[in-house]
């Protein structure tokens, strides 16, 4: 099993984060999306917010590519509807590459038992 945590701030306003988290309610979301997640190879996803900052975490196999993950959801139809609805409320981050949605981040501490 392999996880990656990826981070993107939402627009910080009220209203719109209000928007967003309704949007996600586990009986707001789209069939389609929550079909596409799992058919493009990715098995878990939770998103958290703290204030306008989002991170969401991904479990997929081992041999899972998340650039190629998320170009094979993107290519999705409904998915693309989704992802215009969901930019109305994100923005990217500075530090984003160009092109750059989610930002994965670097893991910089485990501890296991």
């Amino acid at each position: 099993m392999k996880r990656f945590c990826l981070t993107l701030d939402l627009k910080d306003d009220p209203e719109l984060i209000g928007r967003y988290d309704a949007h996600h309610r586990e009986d707001q979301v789209w069939p389609e999306i929550i079909s596409g997640i799992r058919s493009c190879g990715m098995h878990t996803m939770d998103i958290y917010r703290a204030g306008n900052r989002l991170v969401m975490i991904l479990e997929t196999a081992d041999d899972f590519d998340l650039q190629a993950g998320f170009e094979a959801m993107a290519a999705l139809p409904r998915q693309q509807e989704w992802a215009r609805l969901m930019n109305a409320f994100q923005q990217r981050l500075s530090f984003a590459k160009p092109g750059e949605h989610w930002v994965e981040m670097k893991q910089i501490f485990k501890l296991y038992n």
